[in-house]
């Protein structure tokens, strides 16, 4: 291994360990946060993830499951920590699609239509996982199975995942630029 390849190997797991200790640090502490079960709205709790989406796949996987795992530390109900771990398949699926199409974070515009598609994964990958303890125990959620699981979870999960990616993306340009690193890496 050259030296450039070790300084990006290094930097790359550097890097995934600050944005797993953000990811983490984010929805214990802020005070930007709306619960309504089984929904759960923390503002810019997906921005670790998403810029990790950005370097690699390796390091957007390794955060959501680091992510998943400080959750699940932090006596996170298990429906969250569920949530968190269904973080791993639009992570997946939006880094392989940047390496495939890096032009996809060049412009605003475009980042839009990558951020739409994938808080509609986003959203599916939370109802999934809802749903079984929804029908466990539907008195639970006093709003009912369509506002509670449809309009919370899945609407709210869009919504909420397009303004994370957003944020993600302000906060990526310059971060790209002081770190030296492109987006989506090998």
């Amino acid at each position: 291994m050259n030296q450039k390849s070790m300084h990006n190997t290094i930097l790359k797991i550097v890097m995934a360990g600050l944005l797993t200790a953000v990811g983490i640090l984010i929805p214990m502490i802020s005070p930007l946060k709306i619960v309504i079960p089984p929904a759960s709205f923390t503002v810019a709790s997906h921005v670790a993830v998403f810029i990790a989406m950005f370097i690699s796949p390796a390091v957007g996987i390794a955060v959501a499951l680091g992510t998943t795992l400080g959750f699940l530390i932090g006596g996170f109900p298990v429906e969250i920590v569920l949530r968190a771990l269904t973080h791993v398949v639009f992570t997946t699926v939006g880094s392989l699609w940047i390496k495939k199409n890096p032009s996809l974070l060049s412009s605003w515009k475009k980042s839009t239509g990558l951020s739409a598609i994938l808080a509609v994964i986003h959203a599916a990958c939370e109802v999934l996982v809802v749903l079984p303890f929804y029908f466990a125990n539907p008195s639970k959620y006093t709003n009912g199975f369509f506002t509670a699981v449809i309009l919370l979870v899945g609407v709210g999960s869009v919504v909420h995942s397009m303004v994370d990616f957003a944020i993600s993306y302000v906060v990526w340009q310059p971060l790209k630029k002081s770190f030296g690193v492109q987006a989506v890496q090998g």
